[in-house]
């Protein structure tokens, strides 16, 4: 099997396709078929990565769209769920939305600054970062349920502040984490 071709990069490539599917449904408003696509997306993301390790396929090309898929994922859902008339309950708050997607796009932006001045390019993802995103599974999961079946929906308010706290806390973490990996770097390189 070539390095491109791995059932790691498969499973990543089919959350990839489940994209524009779970728009779909939520656009029609089958909120059932919305939820169970957005979870079966979201245990793929697991999948992919159990793959990798346990059958050795870990691939560059892999690296780059394990997380684009996820991210892609997360900000299509937010952006959609977000629009009146798309749900049956209130829909995302817009705040919000905005605070999860500037987020993101400020640690691309701020790594792509720090590599091109710097040429520092070994970004990790954070312990914090992986509970922001679960943190936000778990909020669209809860929102997605309170829509289809009418529960959950009392939690909703819950769910979006620790949304909040979570992506300004890992954001603010990432900027210290990202700090220490440069300093960790130099330091190497200097010995």
């Amino acid at each position: 099997m070539s390095q491109v071709i791995t059932i790691a990069n498969l499973i990543t490539v089919l959350r990839l396709t489940l994209i524009p599917v779970f728009v779909t449904a939520i656009y029609y408003q089958h909120f059932g078929w919305a939820l169970g696509i957005f979870i079966s997306a979201a245990v793929t993301d697991g999948l992919d990565g159990l793959f990798a390790r346990y059958l050795n396929q870990k691939t560059k090309l892999g690296a780059i769209l394990d997380p684009m898929a996820d991210k892609l994922l997360l900000v299509t859902a937010f952006m959609t769920l977000s629009l009146p008339n798309f749900t049956k309950t209130l829909p995302i708050p817009f705040w919000l939305t905005a605070i999860v997607i500037s987020r993101d796009a400020f640690i691309v932006l701020g790594a792509l600054v720090i590599n091109m001045t710097t040429g520092f390019s070994n970004f990790r993802p954070s312990i914090f970062g992986k509970i922001n995103t679960f943190v936000q599974i778990v909020m669209l999961v809860i929102f997605l349920a309170a829509n289809t079946f009418d529960l959950l929906i009392q939690w909703l308010p819950t769910a979006y502040y620790a949304t909040l706290a979570m992506a300004v806390f890992s954001g603010l973490h990432y900027i210290l984490y990202v700090n220490r990996l440069m300093d960790e770097g130099s330091k190497e390189s200097d010995e």
